[in-house]
């Protein structure tokens, strides 16, 4: 899975004066008030759905050509978290995301 902050669209939307949605830049789940790049390596809840930040999800020209938008710069770092899904669940909109404890196997 994926996920982008909603915040790192809005600033890059501003830096290239082109609007820019969720679900754009080809992420799975847009967040608001989490930085994931803090989750690399770590374990966290989404919603009911248990997940482990692998690693950032970087843009690649790849991006810029499929959505014909400059996004590569003001993405460098903050174009997002790849997370492994280590359990079953649905997830929804509004779903929190919260650390895991010691205690949560994947």
């Amino acid at each position: 899975m994926t996920l982008i902050e909603a915040e790192a669209l809005e600033d890059a939307s501003a830096q290239i004066g082109i609007p820019l949605q969720p679900g754009e830049t080809r992420r799975n789940v847009t967040t608001r008030n989490v930085r994931l790049n803090e989750l690399v390596g770590r374990r966290f809840w989404l919603g009911p759905v248990l997940c482990e930040g692998a690693e950032l999800a970087e843009p690649c020209q790849y991006l810029v050509n499929l959505i014909g938008k400059p996004v590569l710069r003001p993405l460098v770092h903050r174009g997002g978290l790849r997370a492994e899904i280590l359990s079953d669940g649905v997830l929804a909109v509004g779903d929190a995301i919260r650390m895991a404890g010691a205690t949560d196997a994947g």
